[in-house]
């Protein structure tokens, strides 16, 4: 594979991003502000810093609790089109500064710059959804003269921010999961604090600097990268009564004992399944199911709650599948994530391979067979394809979140739907079948939030409700189920309306 120069590749990114050798600023209540001390972002794939930003100091938080508190009333009164308005101007910076952005991701997260690409599109979609929903944002109206006690009555149904947001994003998706923080609440006019993760904070920077471009008021939103040890005072706050939070279950577990009276939104982990039924059974079929796992297992480093996890293929089908499988996880383009040839980088730290290293070392250890993979470089672990996995391996039983495959050989349906939900996660399952009705079966008996016929758990259109069931979470993303979420229903009655 061709190997591009990172270091000149990493300069010029820094170069076109404004980034200097002083520590980045973050976004205090809309304007740019430094504090005491800084942290290192490293690039996965090189080790090299390629920036250090700026920690806020206890004062400066409060600050800005302070200011999202007070501007809930004025960031509640903005017109829908001021909202909308500024929610387009940054969808349509995003797409202008695209190329420059994807390879900020790259640089920071270590994904390969085909997936920064795809990111940065979904970042766009994201926001220029929020404009869009908010100018549907009108209530309704309900005749209340159903009854003849209420003859003459109309209510008006509204939403209003219940008031301001803590957003805190996560490392994998570090532009669009901070999107997914930001447009919904400057959708529904809540202010909000945004805390991006410490290995990745330069893109939830970047979307500061598009927001202060814009009319919006200036204590309406904060971009704060608050060490995670500092996190307990920001969730206990009760001038933040809402938490959104995408990241592991046991951080989001600690966030809801922190704030038990808050409303808290919380996506967390999964081992996705992919379900292979019998009929899905000529080459065809099983030629795209085999390459849609490969990518969808391996994409992202696999560091994806919906990643391609586990394999559970009936056994008309297993035999022939798992090759197809394994040739087609030997062609993912592993390396230099700055090459667009590249499928596969780095993890997002050397640490974070050691562990996926440790979990499939285990499981081999324990009897499971090694059909690829299996090997650490660095902060790089290989594509790895195990069969015969113990049914209690760290590998079937938790979220491995690194370029792990497991394939599970099931006699028949209801076998294979038994042993999807045979999981302490429920994020969501793909199923490979030409069958309705079991395309609607799987609908009504997986306990997962979210069923891909046809395709890979991976798929995710940012305007769909996405989250789980059981240790997946609670709430769900998608622009406009993030709105009801940030939200609750005032109701306005009129009396001696003459209907």
């Amino acid at each position: 594979m061709r190997r591009t120069n990172v270091a000149k590749e990493i300069a010029a990114v820094l170069r076109e991003c404004h980034v200097s050798t002083e520590p980045r600023s973050f976004w205090l209540a809309g304007r740019p502000a430094t504090g005491s001390g800084s942290f290192p972002v490293v690039n996965p794939y090189t080790g090299e810093t390629i920036a250090e930003v700026s920690i806020p100091t206890d004062a400066q938080v409060e600050e800005a609790v302070a200011a999202a508190h007070s501007a809930v009333a004025t960031a509640g009164a903005l017109p829908a089109h001021a909202r909308a308005a500024a929610l387009d101007h940054v969808a349509r910076r995003l797409g202008e500064r695209s190329e420059e952005i994807a390879a900020l991701i790259t640089a920071e997260n270590g994904k390969p710059v085909k997936w920064a690409k795809a990111e940065v599109g979904r970042a766009v979609s994201v926001f220029r959804w929020a404009a869009e929903e908010t100018r549907r944002f009108g209530g309704e109206l309900q005749r209340l003269d159903t009854d003849a006690a209420a003859t003459g009555r109309a209510a008006i149904v509204r939403r209003f921010a219940k008031g301001a947001v803590l957003g805190i994003s996560p490392f994998n998706f570090p532009l669009n999961l901070a999107a997914h923080k930001v447009a919904p609440a400057i959708a529904v006019g809540a202010p909000i604090l945004l805390k991006p993760a410490p290995a990745t904070p330069l893109s939830g920077l970047l979307i500061g600097e598009l927001l202060a471009e814009t009319d919006l008021p200036a204590g309406s939103w904060s971009i704060l990268p608050v060490p995670n040890e500092r996190m307990a005072a920001l969730n206990e706050d009760p001038r933040l009564p809402v938490i959104s939070f995408t990241g592991s279950t046991v951080v989001g577990e600690l966030i809801q004992g922190q704030a038990p009276h808050k409303h808290v939104t919380l996506e967390l982990g999964g081992n996705a399944a992919a379900v292979v039924l019998a009929d899905y059974s000529s080459e065809a079929d099983l030629d795209w199911a085999a390459n849609r796992i490969a990518t969808f297992s391996n994409y992202q480093a696999g560091q994806s709650c919906i990643s391609v996890q586990r394999v559970i293929a009936d056994a008309a089908v297993y035999d022939r599948l798992v090759g197809k499988i394994v040739e087609a996880v030997g062609r993912q383009g592993v390396g230099d994530p700055t090459d667009p040839g590249t499928d596969v980088g780095p993890l997002v730290s050397e640490a974070a391979a050691e562990r996926v290293e440790q979990w499939v070392d285990e499981a081999v250890a324990a009897g499971a067979t090694l059909l690829a993979g299996g090997k650490r470089e660095g902060a790089s672990y290989a594509p790895t394809v195990l069969a015969d996995v113990p049914a209690d391996a760290k590998v079937v039983r938790e979220e491995v979140f690194g370029p792990v495959l497991v394939l599970q050989r099931v006699e028949g349906t209801d076998e294979a739907f038994k042993l999807v939900n045979d999981s302490q996660f429920g994020l969501q399952a793909g199923v490979f079948t030409h069958d309705i009705q079991a395309a609607f079966r799987a609908h009504r008996e997986l306990e997962v939030g979210g069923v891909i016929v046809g395709d890979v758990p991976s798929f995710r259109a940012d305007q769909m409700p996405y989250g789980g069931t059981k240790n997946s979470g609670v709430g769900r993303e998608g622009v406009k189920y993030a709105m009801a979420d940030y939200t609750y229903e005032r109701v306005l009655v009129l009396t001696g309306i003459d209907l």
